[in-house]
């Protein structure tokens, strides 16, 4: 791999992983910084930095299995970019408090 291709790979692998961390931690914070559309909940945020970590494991991986012949933006991106934002959404739907009813309710 050419030095200049693997510099914008490390390059862009941190922005992408330090983006999507500042963005699951910090949501709301992030959203406001960042001008982000408002939405009544942290949901969008959350899972928008859970896709964009995703990105950035994936450029990992293109920049680390490049020996191996592993290729991250091919088969094993988007499974960790799948991964990342499903296991978000996982904990977001057993952990967050959710204002909806567990019957549901008719109009």
């Amino acid at each position: 791999m050419k030095s200049t291709y693997k510099t914008l790979l490390i390059v862009d692998c941190a922005v992408n992983l330090i983006l999507g961390t500042i963005l699951l931690l910090f949501p709301v914070g992030a959203k406001n910084f960042l001008g982000l559309p408002s939405t009544l909940t942290g949901f969008y945020p959350v899972i928008l930095g859970a896709v964009i970590f995703g990105i950035g494991l994936a450029l990992l991986i293109e920049l680390t299995g490049y020996k191996n012949n592993i290729r991250g933006l091919a088969l094993g991106g988007a499974i960790a970019i799948n991964l990342a934002g499903s296991i978000v959404l996982i904990f977001w739907l057993l952990l967050a408090p959710l204002s909806m009813p567990v019957r549901g309710r008719s109009l």
